[in-house]
């Protein structure tokens, strides 16, 4: 691959072939939209980019490296999924049977037909704790689980479906935690991350943290984009926070019931975000406790190269089979989302495209992966044999995926072309 290093203070490499790759990341960071960040794509086991830059601390002016890693929230949702999918291969054990038949207690308040597909496809109905949730009570992953399993369900369960942005960790976490013993944390760094030399945490090590990106929410000072076919810069891609404040033509259309939902702390939709209370502890997200303990669906801590060969090796059957694989991209719901009010689609843990997974036209087909809250994606393409990842430190107001990501995606996409 092409070296990709001088006066723009981007490090790394990029085949030749996916040179606009490489122009959109610049970009990026000359207009203002980046204080650190890291790109990497996998043409089957082939690395084609890997780029880096800006800064991991803009405290210190720590320069980001190459192994730098950082908080990518949900990404950490298609972790979860992959070890509960091993899991349930290796045991031979059926996820649409009841959660109940290896989890008894969950059968509490009427939950006893729920199946574990529809514990992994956001249909269990318990997006959202009955209270608010310290970060000190967030760490014991068992404690977690039983207050879930006494909990009635907000909607009947496999009825509709809506995001359960911090509770899936705990719901899809226990697949793995009752069926093999371990948390999800441990099974991923014993089964996954460790066995395929992936520099990813679930929970990361004082080691890992002291390298570890900070997160910001700093200056943009946004310039014009220019004519790359994306949304415009300043603009959220559909599904984000930011959208959702955006009229839609409809005094109660899905966005504008989403922006109600966003100022009302007693909605669902922010109960679902905001417990357990991470405003409550200093640093909030840099908190070393919060980053330390391994939240399932919002905890993971990875280099860009990790979380896209974590997809690469998904692809390649090296996780779970190929025909594992297929059918936990099959959808299991789709369209309206009861907590995120646009349309979403979920297979077994992994999200399809759709308004809060947007993907350029040649994607719909064959991708799927995770986005995480600010911006930060890992994605595969089954038709196409891609995965990439995207991390940065600088976090966006979007909930799923972002303009960043959404750019380098379509790049992507353009020179396979």
């Amino acid at each position: 691959m092409a070296i990709a290093t001088g006066e723009t203070g981007i490090h790394g490499a990029c085949a030749p072939e996916f040179t606009r790759v490489r122009e959109v990341f610049e970009d990026n960071f000359a207009r203002g939209l980046e204080t650190g960040a890291a790109f990497t794509v996998f043409v089957g086991d082939e690395p084609v980019v890997d780029l880096w830059g800006g800064l991991a601390d803009h405290r210190t002016a720590s320069p980001w490296k190459h192994d730098t890693p950082c908080l990518a929230f949900s990404c950490t949702k298609a972790l979860t999924a992959a070890a509960a999918l091993r899991v349930a291969e290796r045991g031979g054990r059926d996820l649409r049977a009841p959660v109940a038949s290896w989890w008894p207690e969950f059968a509490a308040e009427g939950k006893d037909g729920v199946t574990g597909e529809q514990l992994m496809s956001h249909q269990a109905g318990l997006p959202a704790f009955d209270r608010r949730v310290t970060v000190a009570e967030a760490a014991d992953h068992a404690a977690m689980a039983e207050l879930l399993a006494a909990q009635a369900p907000v909607w009947e369960p496999g009825t509709a479906h809506g995001y359960h942005s911090l509770t899936y960790g705990w719901l899809a976490g226990e697949i793995t935690r009752r069926l093999d013993g371990r948390t999800v944390g441990r099974y991923v760094a014993d089964e996954i991350a460790g066995p395929l030399g992936l520099d990813l945490w679930v929970g990361a090590p004082d080691g890992v943290l002291d390298r570890t990106a900070r997160l910001t929410t700093g200056p943009t000072n946004r310039k014009p984009a220019r004519g790359n076919g994306a949304t415009a810069a300043g603009t959220a891609m559909p599904g984000t926070a930011s959208d959702a404040a955006r009229p839609d033509g409809e005094a109660d259309g899905p966005r504008a019931r989403l922006a109600r939902d966003a100022r009302d702390p007693e909605s669902l939709f922010s109960r679902a975000f905001a417990s357990p209370d991470v405003a409550a502890v200093p640093g909030k997200y840099n908190n070393r406790d919060v980053l330390t303990a391994g939240w399932p669906a919002a905890g993971v801590i990875t280099t860009a190269p990790a979380l896209a060969g974590f997809y690469r090796d998904l692809l390649a059957g090296r996780i779970v089979s190929p025909a594992t694989l297929q059918d936990a991209l099959r959808p299991r719901a789709t369209g309206p989302d009861r907590v995120l009010h646009l349309d979403s689609s979920f297979g077994l843990g992994f999200m399809r495209p759709s308004l809060t997974f947007a993907v350029p036209r040649a994607a719909r087909k064959g991708a799927f992966g995770h986005t995480g809250a600010g911006g930060s994606i890992g994605l595969a393409d089954t038709d196409h044999d891609i995965a990439l990842a995207y991390v940065m430190n600088r976090t966006g107001t979007e909930l799923s995926g972002g303009i960043r990501a959404m750019r380098l995606v379509k790049a992507v996409y353009d020179c396979l072309r």
